[in-house]
């Protein structure tokens, strides 16, 4: 079965990249890092980045499930769940959406209230923040952070210093009205990548930690690296004849006589079965040919292992996506392991 590495280094590197643009101290900085691990660490593996993490030194985790975080609550000091039954735990807090999610949540449980500062997608309008606080607590919830959400931190606009416009107003109402202890947070990658006086007590950090800057050039750029390269192991050769259409369809069509091999990777794997007209490049510049099935491709290569993917902006390029779709569509069965 194909394979996958994770490159332990360029994690590192790129943990350490986004703690200099915390800006203070390195250890102050590295407490104040929550590394998203939903959805499988974007595909990275959820146990073994999680591991990688806490031996960085990141307190702090983000997922979507509590079944997540269940599986690594060992590693961390908090885990934040962004999407689930909200239930009382000493480690584990909440994200309150909705004024139901108040309502429905467990008596004691610790929660995060996030604020729809513009994006328009989960959150408490600013205008219903004092109802949300006063709800928390007569349902007596531990509330210990107030957050908001992003919607075009990689976008050259306004639009990004409105919302944190926005959310100082929050965050001066909340303080107003006696609660403490609470920590606030608003940046994920793109923000923190694009911030040079970060004041905040906690950034979220997803794409940026696995290697990818989504800024456009425009900004000033921190360079990160891929943390992840997908290969894939050889299962069978042959000589094609000038003629001999190949796969599904038969698609391509040999234009010599050439040397094949299918390899052990396909869209049952969670690889995109793209547009055989625009065939994807493998990072080893060989482009697939024909059409990809369920669990093989075809490449005019004999070599016992092949490097499909080292960079996945580049992959998502070639197939008209986005970094974050490759690396969460890859199967979680794909054999991870550390480099």
């Amino acid at each position: 079965m194909a394979f996958i590495h994770i490159n332990r280094q360029n994690f590192y590197h790129n943990l350490n990249q986004i703690a200099l643009q915390i800006g203070s101290q390195k250890s102050t900085a590295i407490q104040k890092i929550a590394i998203v691990l939903k959805d499988n660490a974007y595909g990275h593996g959820l146990e073994m980045m999680a591991k990688l993490a806490s031996e960085f030194g990141i307190l702090h985790a983000v997922v979507r499930k509590t079944s997540e975080a269940k599986q690594i609550e060992s590693y961390f000091k908090t885990i934040l769940i962004l999407g689930d039954s909200i239930l009382a735990h000493e480690k584990f807090s909440y994200t309150i959406n909705t004024l139901s999610d108040i309502e429905n949540a467990q008596k004691g449980a610790k929660v995060e209230l996030k604020i729809d500062t513009g994006m328009h997608r989960n959150g408490i309008a600013i205008d219903a923040l004092e109802i949300a606080l006063e709800q928390i607590q007569k349902k007596k919830l531990e509330l210990v952070g107030v957050m908001t959400h992003f919607r075009s931190a990689d976008t050259l606009s306004s639009e990004f210093f409105w919302q944190q416009k926005n959310f100082e107003i929050v965050k001066k109402r909340v303080k107003e009205l006696g609660f403490k202890c609470i920590r606030f947070h608003s940046h994920n990658s793109t923000g923190i990548l694009r911030t040079n006086n970060f004041d905040e007590d906690m950034v979220r950090v997803g794409i940026g930690a696995y290697g990818y800057n989504e800024l456009p050039d425009i900004f000033d750029k921190v360079v990160l690296k891929p943390v992840l390269s997908l290969y894939s192991n050889k299962v069978a050769t042959q000589t094609l004849k000038k003629g001999n259409r190949l796969g599904y369809g038969g698609d391509f069509i040999a234009p010599k006589e050439m040397k094949v091999s299918t390899y052990d990777l396909g869209y049952g794997d969670g690889w995109s079965r793209g547009n055989n007209e625009k065939p994807f490049v493998t990072a080893e510049s060989l482009p697939i040919l024909g059409r990809v099935s369920m669990d093989f491709i075809t490449l005019a290569s004999d070599k016992e292992e092949i490097c499909i993917l080292n960079d996945a902006q580049n992959a998502a390029e070639q197939l008209d996506t986005i970094s974050y779709e490759i690396l969460t569509s890859l199967d979680e069965k794909i054999k991870r392991s550390i480099v």
